[in-house]
Order: C-alpha cells, then structure tokens, then sequence
C-alpha cells in the first residue's frame, strides 16, 4: 500500500470513529436528558455513557447546549443526516397528496413518528428553559423553526381548495396541536398506541381544517 493510499484510508477510519463517536454521545444525551433532565445531567456522564472521554464531547460539541441542540436535530429527522425535515422523503410524500384530508391523515402519521422521537426529549428542554438561558434560547428556536414549517403547511393546504380556515389558523391549529403535550397525555401517559393516537389525530385536523 502506497503512503499516499494508507494516509487516505487512516483518515477515513478517523473521519468514520469521530462519527461513530459522536452517534454515541448523542444516543447517551438523549436518554440521560429524557431520564434525568437536563439539568441534573453532566457531560462527564454522557460522556461515561458513550463511552468516550469528556474531552470528545466537547472537541465535537463545544457545551453541554450544544450536544442538547444536536440530539434535537438528530431526533427530529431521525438520523444525523444534513436534511431539513420537510425535504425528507415522508415529508415530500405528504405534500405531494393532493387530497386535503388524505394529505392530513398521512401527516398526523408521520407527524406521531416524530413526536415518539421527540416529545420526552421536548420536555426536557422545557424544564431546563426557566433556569437556564441557553436552553430557554434553543426552545425558542425549536418553537420558530416548527411554526415555520407549519406555516409551509398551512400554505400547501390553501392551495387545495379544501381548507375551511385561514390559513394562518391552519398553521396555529397544528403548531397547537403538534408540541408534543398530546402525545405525552395520551400515548406516554394512556397508554394509546400510535395508531390510535394518529387516526385520532387525524380525525380531529380533517373535522376542523377540511371544508
């Protein structure tokens, strides 16, 4: 093996542990943060938990902010891939459903993957929101960020024909209903499948947005 090849396939294996590394780290985090809440959670934890050494975590993440920022956007698309959530294929396909009432019913599905992904780490931001300032700035980005895309909902509805709202009620109507405390209630704390969560979902958006 040339020195050229052997440096470009050591740097490979690098590129693919730090990777590995830090699929790791964010899988402890989230768990850590969901169990025990953000605040009560150190790095040197997560790091234990990942099984790397601390200086890792903050080599790749920089605060412990950052490593919860991370685990959210990894969370909300469901792998570490540099995809916004409306270009994703599950995404792509609602839209794509020209029928207002079938093209709900198909997002309060994909919609309950994401609150199962999603809703307990949300908590956690919460709770840390009131005593720590850059977790109270992550939340308000969290909050923007899924108002937008919402919006983006909002407007696709308009164009149907179908929808029995303003738009800008379509948009609060779901930001409303999609922040996770519903999933909590009845799947986390009911004990309803996600089944029956998202046809009830469902039911509940065709009833109020489908003309």
């Amino acid at each position: 093996m040339s020195d050229g090849v052997k440096r470009r396939y050591d740097s490979s294996r690098r590129r693919e542990q730090a990777q590995e590394n830090q699929r790791r780290v964010l899988a402890a985090a989230h768990d850590l943060f969901v169990a025990q809440g953000y605040g009560a959670t150190t790095l040197t934890q997560v790091a234990a938990a990942a099984g790397v050494a601390v200086e890792t975590v903050y080599a790749a993440f920089g605060t412990k902010v950052g490593v919860l920022h991370r685990a959210w956007d990894v969370a909300v698309g469901g792998d570490d891939r540099d995809v916004h959530l409306l270009e994703r294929p599950e995404l792509r396909a609602v839209f794509a459903e020209p029928d207002l009432a079938t093209r709900l019913t198909a997002f309060a599905t994909v919609n309950t993957a994401i609150m199962r992904r999603t809703a307990r780490l949300l908590r956690a931001v919460r709770g840390a929101a009131g005593a720590d300032p850059a977790a109270a700035e992550l939340l308000d980005t969290i909050d923007r960020a899924r108002l937008e895309s919402l919006g983006e909902h909002a407007r696709a509805a308009v164009a149907t024909g179908r929808l029995a709202v303003t738009e800008d009620a379509c948009r609060d109507i779901l930001f409303a209903t999609t922040d996770g405390a519903l999933w909590l209630t009845l799947v986390d704390r009911q004990g309803w499948s996600d089944e029956a969560y998202a046809a009830w979902l469902a039911g509940i958006w065709t009833a109020s947005l489908v003309r």
